[in-house]
């Protein structure tokens, strides 16, 4: 399964992921953006933050079920 992840340590919190896919990308209590836990991801909203993370820290890792 194909789950987006966050490199929280080149992540500026642009905030630019929550905005555009909120349903996947959260701030947590701690103040670093997650992913949140999903049985699917929604392809095309994980891909427009990819697309518009200024820091390209999101990407896809595939992982087994």
């Amino acid at each position: 399964m194909k789950v987006p992840v966050v490199d929280i340590g080149a992540c500026t919190l642009c905030m630019g992921c929550v905005e555009v896919c909120p349903e996947v990308f959260q701030q947590n209590d701690a103040g670093f953006i997650e992913v949140i836990e999903l049985e699917a991801y929604p392809e095309t909203e994980v891909n427009e933050a990819i697309k518009y993370c200024p820091e390209d820290c999101i990407d896809w890792e595939e992982r087994d079920t």
